[in-house]
């Protein structure tokens, strides 16, 4: 006899399921780790604030690197994937201390362009000079909030995101902006 229903030890897999939602954005669970409801809750929100704009930069770097033009295109090439690698490795830090802390972190892309502050770049290919720029003033935004969020999650307890935002946030991203910042001096390369 044959059935369309997958029977308990079928290995058809059970396709197209939906389910409740179980615990909603914004909201944080009570974790046995020593910090206030108010202290992971803030956190919380301070660090998808963080998440939203590592994204957004991870996603600046991905286009700036495919689309570097000039006599620095090699060079630039790589930075910018070594840099989209390291923003990535922050994302993923980011999320599991959110997830750490009782919350929800900020997962989809829809949302992520909702909460950032890090203003769209146009569709096409801009000059180099003003691709670092916008990578430059996206590392600017994120270091801006992360020195702030540092100051009151120090103030609230919370040690482990101070540390995270310290270093690795703050000092990944002052690291990767000097290296950008130092590809638009206009230095000659050599003298006559």
């Amino acid at each position: 006899m044959t059935t369309n229903s997958p029977s308990a030890h079928s290995s058809q897999p059970l396709l197209h399921q939906k389910g409740e939602v179980i615990q909603e954005f914004g909201t944080v669970k009570q974790f046995p780790i020593g910090l206030s409801y108010e202290a992971r809750m803030y956190s919380c929100q301070r660090l998808n604030k963080v998440l939203a704009d590592t994204q957004i930069l991870y996603g600046l770097y991905k286009k700036h690197h495919w689309l570097m033009r000039g006599a620095t295109f090699y060079q630039l090439h790589l930075v910018l994937d070594k840099h989209a690698g390291e923003q990535l490795e922050l994302i993923d830090t980011i999320a599991e201390r959110v997830q750490s802390l009782g919350g929800v972190a900020l997962g989809d892309p829809r949302h992520v362009a909702e909460i950032t502050s890090i203003p769209r770049p146009p569709d096409g290919v801009e000059e180099v000079p003003a691709m670092l720029s916008r990578l430059l003033e996206a590392h600017e935004t994120i270091l801006i909030d992360a020195h702030d969020a540092t100051a009151r999650t120090g103030e609230l307890g919370d040690d482990g995101t101070n540390d995270l935002l310290v270093s690795q946030v703050i000092r990944t991203g002052e690291r990767q902006a000097w290296f950008l910042a130092e590809h638009l001096v206009d230095t000659p390369l050599v003298r006559a």
